[in-house]
């Protein structure tokens, strides 16, 4: 390919890590929202997200063009595509993190709560953060030892939903004043939890791009 090509990969590798970094500093400030019902921070994500929306469309069209006009094979092409799905999680990512604050300020405003029952997702929202720094990570340095890693975090985050869940569904019997607020509470845990499958999908991306292998619905193994 030539020296035109290749200045336009590194762009758009430059482009990546930028909305990566973004989306990074978005998912920190809502999962710290969450244990402080912050709504001055979640209001802040809200307001922010067409940022994130407009670089993921910037990125996509960059790729399309250098899909169309060079026709890249092999490696470029499997990048291409690779970082177009990327880019896309990316996005998506950033809407579970103002899913999060949205649920954050109707809590706040919900008066039956009465701080009866929260439930602790500290150890979630960590495991997820380290998610999304180690798909960041895996993408920058083309790791697939580090991506193969946040594929196999992604069960621990599913199980801390099944807990969220249970101990939230137990608690709407007993309190069904509060049911409003709970379900919200619920919500976040769902949140996140959609949150660590993306990061998965990023790290399963940057496995295709490295080996050219499709890794997809738990198809990854360890000896």
């Amino acid at each position: 390919m030539t020296k035109r090509f290749r200045k336009e990969i590194d762009n758009i590798k430059k482009m990546v890590l930028s909305l990566g970094a973004k989306v990074e500093d978005r998912v920190q400030l809502a999962t710290q929202a969450i244990e402080t019902c912050d709504t001055e921070i979640a209001t802040k994500i809200i307001n922010q997200d067409h940022e994130i929306d407009q670089t993921e469309v910037e990125i996509e069209e960059e790729c399309l063009k250098l899909l169309a006009l060079y026709q890249p094979v092999a490696v470029d092409l499997r990048f291409l595509v690779a970082v177009i799905k990327i880019n896309n999680d990316l996005e998506r990512i950033a809407d579970q993190a103002v899913n999060i604050s949205q649920r954050i300020l109707t809590m706040s405003k919900d008066k039956t709560n009465g701080q009866k029952f929260f439930f602790d997702y500290t150890p979630m929202a960590e495991k997820v953060n380290y998610m999304l720094k180690q798909s960041l990570d895996a993408l920058i340095n083309l790791n697939i030892d580090t991506a193969i890693n946040v594929c196999q975090m992604d069960d621990a985050v599913d199980k801390i939903n099944r807990e969220a869940y249970r101990s939230i569904k137990q608690t709407m019997k007993d309190n069904s004043e509060q049911l409003s607020y709970l379900i919200n509470l619920f919500l976040i845990s769902r949140h996140l939890e959609r949150l660590a499958d993306h990061c998965t999908n990023i790290a399963e991306e940057v496995i295709y791009m490295i080996e050219g292998e499709i890794v997809r619905h738990g198809s990854i193994t360890t000896e």
